[in-house]
């Protein structure tokens, strides 16, 4: 049982454009109110703004507003005209309301920043209004219609009077006392008057002559989200002033809005029409006086509607049909001031005002924003209208019903900073929005020109009327009289007597003539008649058939005209992108050209350190065939040391053995014979058994003899005498010593084979000495001149670490790991660590110095002046070399007399077989021959 809901009603079909513009966005700055203000805001071109943050406000924000820049349409400066800003911005509109097509212009700005002034004007400097009007009846004037011919609907639709009708309407209006008869007898309002002087009159082109025209203004207030009617009479109270009635919002049969009950009147000039404006100005006033608000926190919409329906066939009188009469709207708005409730100090129901109007504000910039993200990232949301009775009211024309224009006004003070900057995010906001072209209202069908033929029609019957003459002008017909000429002559009419019966027949008989001849004549003039009616309706159905196939042809050729421009246009747009490639591409080339030098750049410094790597390699192996040489080379000499005292061990036993026998045998040679000849002992020959003993560089532990520096005599020293000496005059502690320790091997390993040979070939005698500790050495002196000069500390990455306590330290260097000519020309000293193994397989570190200067060809040389040496050693094991200082108690040299090398060298050691000194040995010794 539950009722259906009513079906919806369908909107009717729109002719679908995809056409679509952006709104256009102007912006007008106006002049400062004083010289010495701070300006924030500069025309940098007729398209772009600059906006400067105040210097004060730097210092509060930390900087945190920069220099912005803000492109329009067109920019108007302080020097703009108000004429000027109409050519650019409302005559387009104007130019479409008069060809039915809508139009919406705002301005918006904050308070004080010149919107009324660009609206409405001065005396002397009419503002868009009163120059929109003007251009409207310029253009329409000699085509309005009669008053009352267009009558609104109530329904935001028009209708098409009778002329009875619009006479019974035109005679009431015109007994009213109130209302003047004519507009030449008001008094026009000082305020104003002389709006627009005559000069800047303009007029509209293309305006169709077969159509009549009427225009009615109406004039409605926004405050606090509710509508208000301006020029609506109702009786005003001075003493109990009784607040407004709001009007609503309702939609049409073509799903457009309008202000319901609004009062829509009907002018005929352009001072009937701005005195219209000013009778709402006023009202206005008086209402913000009475109830005590402000006129900057309304909006006022000013519409201006023009209804205009073809002529008949006839020309002269409007076509009674409804369907055809075509209503075109401008809406000029005046919106409220932008600007922040905490700037305004309002309180109480002045704060609830500023925030409905800043509502309605934000529900616009809401809706724009919506309107955009739609068309840019193709999405559809719902877009808030119906939050605010301003973007409710005018959503048909972002919808596609007519263009859009805002004029945005700008106060450059400073002190409007803040609310200039959103008001400039909400115009650059409002440039993306893009909106459908409005479609064109189809034309009559009747053949153009219908009133121009009218119109000669009655100046022609008008001149041919004068020529014949007739009831109205009182002449002598003088056609008339020569078509009357044409007729028989009347015979007498005068009767003889009551018996006459010959006059009255014979007049009856000639007027019977007479108007047979005038049937005759309205026959033919019927018949002339007709066929020139024919003619003439077979002219016009040549001349419409001409008319429409001109209107055809010129229907092609804008079509054609309009393939040009998209043509034109589209060669200008791919010329444009033509130049953005070109631009791209010499920027593509100089960053590859960039590229290809830092990949040139990259491939040298790849290569070099890829030399550098192949030389630090072949270093490396160097180095590592260096160290296995002298790994080798140490192995091999440790191994002659082992064998060397080994074999030294050997003779040693078989001395000390044979020594021990030979005692034996003197005891035995004693005891048993007595008193006997003592002989010469003789070591029994151990050819066999004896093991040849290998030349050492450490003296061989067997019983030594001293030398005669001159001469040595073989067979002057015995064995026994010789082993009885070293066994009473060498003590424990030397014996013991004469065996080479570690620390003496590790000495002895850096010396060429050579020098050990000969070493091991010399004899000298050793002389019992106290064991003292091993012999400490002077170190180096360091060098002082690393002093307060600028050092290049060179320290290549082939050295190695070391554990000493002394380290070069060179304050105030700059330490490379190569020599550049940029690190030398900054210092005056230079200094290399090299380091190189020593002769006792240690690594010794040489400190290479010298001076740096300058060259004549502009470069750096360095001169080397000294070397310092800092070598490791160990202090335990003791030194080969012997001190030939010390002497012994006798006075003679002892055992260290030996150590030089000039003593060493210049004793050789022979051993002969079959001498006497022992089994199969014989010691020489004599000068070395030195050579020459």
């Amino acid at each position: 049982n539950r009722k259906g809901k009513t079906p919806r009603r369908l909107p009717p079909k729109k002719a679908s454009n995809s056409q679509k513009d952006p709104v256009g966005v102007y912006c007008r700055v106006r002049p400062l109110g004083a010289e010495d203000e701070e300006c924030c805001i500069e025309v940098i071109s007729n398209t772009t703004i600059q906006l400067h943050a105040p210097d004060g406000l730097k210092a509060n924000r930390n900087g945190e507003f920069k220099e912005t820049q803000y492109s329009f349409k067109k920019v108007f400066g302080i020097k703009t005209t108000q004429g000027e800003l109409f050519e650019d911005v409302a005559k387009p509109l104007v130019e479409d309301i008069i060809h039915c097509k809508n139009g919406l212009l705002f301005t918006y700005g904050v308070t004080g920043s010149g919107k009324t002034h660009t609206m409405t004007g001065s005396p002397g400097q009419g503002g868009l209004l009163p120059r929109s009007l003007d251009m409207i009846f310029n253009s329409i004037g000699p085509y309005q219609a009669k008053r009352y011919v267009f009558k609104p609907d109530d329904k935001n639709g028009m209708e098409v009077q009778n002329q009875v009708d619009a006479l019974l309407d035109r005679q009431k209006r015109d007994s009213q006392t109130t209302v003047p008869k004519t507009p030449t007898t008001r008094r026009i309002d000082p305020e104003f008057a002389d709006m627009i002087s005559p000069e800047e009159a303009c007029k509209a082109d293309g305006v169709d002559e077969d159509s009549s025209y009427s225009v009615f203004v109406s004039y409605i207030e926004i405050y606090n989200n509710y509508i208000y009617d301006l020029l609506e009479e109702t009786p005003i109270d001075p003493i109990k002033p009784k607040p407004p009635q709001s009007k609503i919002l309702r939609e049409d049969q073509n799903h457009n809005m309008y202000v319901a009950g609004c009062t829509e009147v009907e002018v005929k000039s352009t001072e009937e029409a701005f005195e219209v404006f000013w009778r709402g100005q006023k009202k206005r006033r008086i209402a913000n006086t009475q109830l005590n608000r402000e006129s900057s926190r309304s909006h006022s919409v000013f519409i201006i509607k023009l209804a205009q329906a073809p002529l008949d066939a006839d020309g002269d009188n409007v076509l009674q049909d409804k369907n055809q009469v075509n209503v075109s709207q401008l809406c000029l708005v005046d919106l409220a001031g932008s600007e922040r409730t905490s700037r305004t100090r309002a309180e109480g129901s002045r704060l609830r005002e500023a925030g409905n109007i800043n509502q309605s504000l934000m529900t616009l910039r809401t809706c724009i924003e919506v309107l955009r993200e739609n068309q840019m990232c193709g999405t559809n949301k719902m877009v808030p209208y119906r939050d605010s009775k301003v973007t409710h009211l005018f959503k048909n024309y972002f919808d596609g019903e007519g263009k859009v224009r805002m004029v945005v006004c700008v106060n450059p003070k400073a002190d409007d900073y803040e609310e200039t900057l959103l008001v400039m995010r909400f115009a650059e906001m409002t440039q993306e929005v893009e909106v459908a072209r409005p479609v064109d209202r189809p034309i009559c069908g009747f053949a153009a020109g219908r009133r121009q033929r009218n119109q000669a029609f009655k100046e022609e019957l008008t001149r041919r009327l004068e020529e014949r003459g007739g009831p109205l002008d009182g002449e002598s017909p003088t056609v008339l009289n020569q078509l009357l000429q044409s007729f028989p002559p009347l015979p007498p009419c005068e009767i003889s007597g009551p018996n006459d019966d010959v006059t009255l027949p014979r007049l009856i008989e000639a007027l019977e003539k007479r108007h047979k001849i005038r049937q005759m004549m309205i026959e033919e003039y019927n018949k002339t008649a007709n066929m020139l009616k024919s003619v003439l309706q077979e002219q016009d159905s040549n001349l419409l058939s001409k008319e429409n196939f001109i209107q055809e042809q010129r229907g092609k050729l804008g079509e054609k005209d309009k393939m040009l421009q998209n043509q034109k246009n589209e060669i200008d747009r791919l010329e444009k992108k033509s130049k953005m490639l070109e631009y791209k591409i010499d920027i593509l080339q100089k960053t590859t050209n960039i590229y290809e030098e830092d990949k040139r750049s990259l491939q040298h410094e790849l290569e070099s350190r890829e030399q550098r790597l192949q030389r630090e390699m072949s270093e490396k192996r160097r180095m590592e065939a260096r160290m296995q040489g002298i790994v080798t080379d140490s192995k091999l000499k440790w191994e002659k040391e082992c064998e060397r005292r080994v074999n030294a061990k050997q003779l040693e036993m078989q001395n000390k053995l044979w020594v021990k026998d030979e005692k034996l045998k003197q005891l035995k040679a004693i005891v048993t014979e007595g008193k006997t000849e003592n002989r010469q002992p003789q070591r029994p020959s151990r050819e066999k058994d004896k093991v040849p003993a290998k030349r050492s560089a450490s003296p061989s532990p067997v019983p030594t003899v001293r030398p005669d520096p001159h001469f040595l005599r073989p067979g002057s020293v015995s064995v026994a005498s010789c082993i009885s000496e070293w066994e009473q005059g060498v003590p424990q502690s030397r014996r013991q010593g004469s065996q080479s320790p570690p620390d003496r091997r590790k000495r002895a390993q850096g010396l060429p084979d050579s020098l050990s040979r000969r070493r091991g070939r010399c004899w000298a005698k050793e002389v019992p000495v106290q064991p003292t500790g091993p012999p400490v050495r002077p170190l180096h002196r360091r060098s002082h001149s690393a002093g307060g000069e600028r050092w290049v500390d060179h320290k290549p990455n082939t050295n190695v670490d070391l554990d000493t306590v002394l380290q070069p330290n060179l304050p105030n260097a700059i330490k490379v790991n190569a020599p550049s000519e940029k690190a030398l020309s900054k210092c005056d000293k230079y200094v290399l660590t090299h380091q190189e193994v020593a002769s006792d397989g240690e690594i010794q570190t040489k400190l290479i110095k010298g001076e740096v200067f300058k060259t004549r060809g502009g470069g750096q040389a360095v001169q080397f002046t000294d070397i310092e040496t800092l070598k490791q050693e160990n202090p335990v094991a003791a030194s080969r070399k012997r001190r030939s200082s010390e002497t012994g108690p006798d006075g003679e040299p002892k055992e260290g007399d030996w150590t030089d090398v000039e003593t060493r060298c210049s004793v050789a050691v022979e051993m002969r077989a079959g001498s006497n000194l022992g089994p199969g040995y014989q010691h020489h010794g004599y000068p070395k021959r030195r050579k020459p």
